[in-house]
């Protein structure tokens, strides 16, 4: 069921409709506000060329965070990569140290 928010962007009125809940909408536009207000601020530009600018901004921080997640999964596969190595190594080791106990 599709929630509906209605918020204040840069002054102007904004109903988001979504599945996500009414405080998840809520943060994301909070966060399109505040980068807005921030361009606006800094760069003392109109709301059209903020939003420009904040889009650019948040696609840009997006993109940085997926390349984050794919290094940490690469990462996180390598690491147990090396962990199943290391308890197959385990395993036969332990498998020749019972035989060597067997045979003596």
């Amino acid at each position: 069921m599709a929630n509906r928010v209605t918020m204040n962007i840069c002054g102007e009125e904004y109903t988001l409709v979504a599945e996500e809940t009414a405080g998840y909408m809520e943060k994301v536009g909070s966060l399109v506000d505040s980068k807005m207000q921030e361009m606006m601020d800094g760069a003392h530009v109109g709301r059209t060329d903020a939003a420009v600018l904040a889009a650019i901004n948040l696609a840009d921080e997006l993109l940085k965070a997926q390349d984050a997640s794919e290094n940490l999964r690469r990462q996180l596969k390598t690491y147990l990569d090396e962990a199943t190595r290391a308890k197959n190594e385990a395993s036969d080791l332990k498998r020749q140290l019972f035989k060597a106990q067997n045979h003596k």
